[in-house]
């Protein structure tokens, strides 16, 4: 029995070339903490973490390096943006298809006075914008949005959502957790104002570590979530107004930085058309195979155009939970099923509260794995007599 990893959408695996000796030579051969020392491992770490700001900036087509903030995942960049920029009587607009990243910062605000509304999506997690003109009221603030969900890959039209937030002068956020990676995505065509991302996704970097780039405007009108020592106006108990500062209180993760910094570099010398070319030949596959299982459903779409390497499946009447156990029980298949931390998308796509069996590709997955893959599920379903 193999043992196959298909739960890329949860975190990748295995990590880029080069992420596990950057980590590793930080951590024996420099060590230091930045912006606290006057001395060469200082400013060598100093200088990889600008660089890694250089390449965030490269990947995402943005032109200020110190107002791309680290933090430790996108889970905290989506509470530092959503909580700095909202304040009491603001209302901020959401799609049906968003993760607990955003629903439950958002939920957790509407004591301090915050509103918020969720434009639907169809059944196959497809964003209608104009639908989101529907839900605009006098004290819209902003629009935050997934631009891909990670339960069925359905890529939403965020471009469209850009133009309206600029027309209308709403700050415009962006959930990259599933396609930074995997897109090509300019902050600038978006008409953005924050864009979240995660290193351990499809930034195949280290856990611990992600980020957020942020314009100049909407910097200026955040409050900071975090205070705390920056190395920065020591003098001062105050947290510093300027970035990146402002958002970076405490030690960061250098260690991830570093891995972060590899994993970049091995996406921009691969380049990202290349990786997903890979990995759409093995959705496509993948998704054929899957259409002469008739006992199974494929939620979401079931072609290519608009979505990332991310399929859910449905068995009615089968506990998910049981089939993901088999899966890799009996075969060493890795999936995910269940919620997928996003029970608003699951009732958007039909699959609440069962949930689905989720898998998701890497462009280092082969048409073999997918062989292998299809033939478990048929020998399931036949001792299952379906």
């Amino acid at each position: 029995m193999k043992n196959l990893y298909l739960d890329h959408a949860a975190t990748s695996f295995p990590k880029a070339p080069g992420v596990v000796e950057s980590m590793s030579n930080y951590l024996i051969e420099v060590g230091s903490n930045v912006n606290r020392g006057v001395y060469q491992s200082s400013f060598d770490a100093e200088n990889i973490l600008f660089e890694t700001r250089e390449l965030i900036c490269e990947l995402f087509h943005f032109q200020k390096p110190e107002n791309v903030v680290f933090t430790k995942n996108i889970t905290e960049s989506l509470n530092v943006l959503i909580k700095g920029i909202l304040h009491k009587n603001d209302h901020i607009i959401v799609s049906s298809m968003e993760h607990n990243a955003v629903m439950r910062p958002l939920n957790a605000l509407l004591t301090r006075g915050v509103s918020f509304s969720k434009v639907p999506c169809n059944k196959y997690g497809e964003l209608n914008p104009e639908d989101i003109k529907k839900y605009i009221q006098p004290n819209t603030k902003a629009i935050l949005m997934t631009h891909a969900s990670n339960v069925c890959g359905t890529i939403l039209d965020l471009v469209k959502v850009g133009k309206i937030c600029k027309e209308k002068g709403f700050y415009f956020i962006i959930d990259t957790a599933q396609t930074a990676g995997f897109l090509d995505i300019d902050y600038e065509k978006l008409n953005a104002d924050a864009i979240a991302f995660t290193g351990h996704k499809g930034l195949l970097g280290p856990q611990g570590i992600g980020g957020f780039i942020i314009g100049e405007d909407m910097a200026n009108q955040m409050n900071s979530l975090i205070q705390g020592g920056t190395g920065s106006l020591s003098e001062e108990e105050t947290q510093p107004d300027y970035m990146p500062d402002k958002f970076e209180a405490g030690t960061l993760n250098i260690p991830g930085i570093y891995g972060l910094n590899a994993s970049l570099k091995y996406i921009l010398k691969t380049g990202l058309k290349t990786i997903r070319e890979k990995e759409l030949y093995i959705l496509k596959y993948f998704l054929d195979e899957l259409s002469n299982l008739s006992a199974l459903k494929i939620i979401g779409k079931k072609h290519l155009k608009e979505r990332t390497a991310v399929v859910s499946i449905d068995i009615p009447q089968e506990d998910t939970g049981e089939i993901a156990y088999e899966l890799f029980k009996d075969f060493g298949i890795m999936t995910r099923c269940g919620l997928h931390c996003a029970p608003s998308a699951h009732k958007t796509l039909g699959t609440f509260p069962h949930g689905t069996i989720r898998f998701s590709f890497s462009h280092h997955n082969t048409i073999k794995d997918i062989t292998y893959t299809i033939d478990a599920l048929n020998q399931i379903m036949k001792k299952r007599s379906l």
